[in-house]
């Protein structure tokens, strides 16, 4: 079975999946494949400022437990939600060998835990070449390479939803009053064609035989916690 997830590099249900995916990884190593796409936000459901940033991290991070809030700094009002850079480089960093999550974390982390402005392509470079060793130079080159093809994972991921930038009416912007609606983390499990969202819901925890469902168990958990100990036999 092959696994993909789906993710946007300044989500923060994305941040807040991490844990669980890690350890899907963690259980199901050798006997699954993981792989990871971009997935991008529409630009209408960023925030417009970082007050309602501010205000969907206060509950998002309530909804989860979190023993930290997440740090609004990366977001620019001025952009209007284009925020493709982190997400290139992020697919970039592939050409140099970096398949696993280390790219993409390191991105996540400077954006909602440093409030870095990754949303400019040499933050995002610099974040990214710093965590894997690689050249910012080169790094940057082959990252202005991978448009179409963060789009196109993009349309497979989400075809009705994000037909083209800027196409979402106004009315699903947020507000200090209305949730935000950005894609939640999704992953595809292409054997069983199953695909599972986290929706912050509490959920019995399933038979371990039953990939799907277990996966789903994890996802669907609202209690944000540490990743796994990857000594740890499973």
């Amino acid at each position: 079975m092959k696994v993909t997830y789906y993710l946007e590099t300044t989500s923060s249900w994305c941040h807040w999946a991490e844990p669980m995916w890690a350890e899907l990884k963690q259980r199901y190593s050798g006997k699954v494949d993981f792989e990871w796409k971009i997935a991008l936000m529409n630009p209408a459901d960023f925030p417009d400022s970082r007050e309602q940033c501010d205000w969907f991290y206060r509950r998002s991070g309530t909804v989860v437990r979190a023993p930290y809030r997440l740090n609004s700094g990366w977001l620019e009002p001025e952009r209007k939600g284009d925020y493709r850079a982190p997400n290139l480089v992020a697919e970039a960093a592939r050409d140099f060998g970096i398949t696993d999550d280390r790219a993409r974390l390191a991105l996540s982390h400077a954006a909602m835990r440093d409030g870095r402005k990754v949303g400019d392509l040499t933050e995002a470079v610099a974040a990214v070449s710093a965590a894997c060793g690689l050249d910012p130079a080169e790094l940057r080159v082959s990252a202005r390479r991978f448009s179409s093809k963060t789009r196109s994972a993009t349309a497979r991921c989400f075809p009705d939803w994000w037909p083209s930038p800027r196409s979402a009416p106004h009315s699903t912007r947020c507000s200090p009053t209305r949730r935000p609606t950005p894609p939640t983390p999704r992953i595809s499990a292409l054997r069983r064609r199953d695909r599972i969202a986290s929706a912050g819901r509490h959920r019995r925890r399933p038979n371990h035989t039953d990939f799907g469902a277990e996966a789903a168990a994890i996802f669907m958990s609202s209690a944000w916690r540490p990743p796994p100990d990857r000594n740890r036999v499973a």
